[in-house]
């Protein structure tokens, strides 16, 4: 009989191990303790995911800032596509513009159907050759009509390297029609 007292008096109803089964005290803290962790690294993620979405944007519309701009003018010259393309850039501010690439290119297709470049300018690139055959969209430009063409990429990089390690590479074309003339023109490419 008493080692039934002995096993009811550590496992039953008055022992040690039962009165830790019951006590309530504390089990907040443990489970904030174990998701705790996970709602650190879901919350770190999301606002990583978000400034990697934000830095994309922002070359998107750096890119087809420097597209529209040009596409406003009837003539260019190599210093004030020096200056749109330095606008772009400062549209990418707060992120770094060290990785950032835009090209600006005037593109005419020809009653032949080949696009081919007309003059271009960039930063962080180099421009396309003049008369170079490029790809447009058929439904973009038919023959004898001419766009601006701007294309862009951008590097970024994670201040958070164990959520997304590397580099992210995105990259963006865009294409806006002149809207005083036919066809933009450089004075000086």
């Amino acid at each position: 009989m008493s080692a039934e007292r002995q096993s009811v008096g550590i496992f039953g109803g008055s022992g040690l191990i039962a009165r830790f089964a019951r006590d309530r005290r504390g089990v907040s803290a443990v489970e904030f303790a174990l998701i705790a962790p996970l709602m650190i690294a879901f919350y770190f993620g999301v606002t990583e995911f978000c400034q990697g979405f934000m830095a994309q944007k922002r070359m998107t519309r750096s890119a087809a800032s420097v597209a529209d701009l040009v596409a406003q003018t009837d003539v260019v010259t190599k210093d004030e596509l020096a200056d749109i393309l330095a606008i772009g850039q400062t549209i990418m501010q707060p992120y770094s513009t060290s990785t950032l690439t835009l090209r600006v290119s005037s593109v005419t297709r020809g009653t032949n159907g080949v696009a081919k470049v007309d003059w271009s300018a960039g930063t962080g690139v180099t421009p396309l050759a003049k008369q170079s055959t490029v790809t447009v969209p058929a439904d973009i430009l038919a023959n004898g009509e001419s766009i601006v063409m701007s294309e862009s990429t951008y590097g970024y990089t994670s201040p958070v390297q164990y959520l997304m390690p590397g580099v992210t590479e995105f990259d963006g074309k865009f294409y806006s029609r002149p809207r005083k003339v036919d066809k933009v023109g450089c004075s000086d490419c």
